[in-house]
């Protein structure tokens, strides 16, 4: 449960985020703020995250410090090793850096609180956020309630290749370096694009 609720903002884009990972819409007031919560949504790592979950005593601030976001992961597939969870303050960088000051004791204290807690605090910018990889979500979010049936991918297979093929499962192909869109299918070595949920199809010479 959100300890903070973001109000309507003329100068800022605000609204909600729904998630498959959450049962609650996620309130966001910055575009890269809800651009960090799609990328938290197809983020296999992350569990679940919650928006504005904590409320941090700072001295000198009568209504302390609410981070932007909590997340909580599981284990990793290879070691099953678990992260910290995190306390998420997503700002611009050029924000951070015009206002290191002012935001240096609520971090401070942001830091100390996750610490006790064995947490982690960290804040996130759009150089971390705006990647080929969320412009590749983006358009694959479309798809995310698409199943084709056996006959459409048969038909397409039959339409789109006039030679031997073989399928390729992509669980993760949202990390591409390049982006979905305006390339050259020849350069990134594959004839087409098939979005099924949570997963891309991709054919190639054998």
């Amino acid at each position: 449960m959100a300890v903070r609720k973001i109000p309507k903002n003329y100068l800022f884009v605000t609204g909600g985020y729904s998630s498959r990972k959450n049962e609650e819409m996620d309130a966001f007031e910055s575009l890269l703020e809800k651009d960090y919560l799609l990328t938290l949504d197809f983020d296999d790592a992350a569990a679940k995250f919650e928006v504005q979950p904590v409320r941090i005593p700072v001295p000198g601030f009568p209504k302390g410090y609410v981070p932007d976001v909590f997340v909580e992961y599981r284990p990793d597939p290879q070691t099953g090793e678990i992260r910290k969870p995190s306390l998420v303050e997503v700002k611009s960088a050029e924000d951070l850096v015009r206002n290191t000051e002012k935001y240096a004791p609520k971090f401070a204290a942001a830091r100390q609180y996750a610490e006790e807690r064995g947490w982690e605090f960290r804040t996130v910018d759009q150089n971390e956020i705006r990647s080929p990889r969320l412009a590749n979500l983006k358009f694959l979010r479309e798809y995310r309630n698409f199943s084709p049936s056996s006959d459409d991918i048969c038909e397409f297979f039959q339409l789109v290749v006039g030679a031997d093929i073989k399928l390729t499962i992509a669980p993760d192909i949202a990390n591409a370096q390049h982006g979905i869109r305006g390339d050259s299918l020849e350069e990134l070595g594959f004839f087409r694009l098939f979005p099924v949920p949570a997963t891309l199809i991709y054919l190639t010479n054998f």
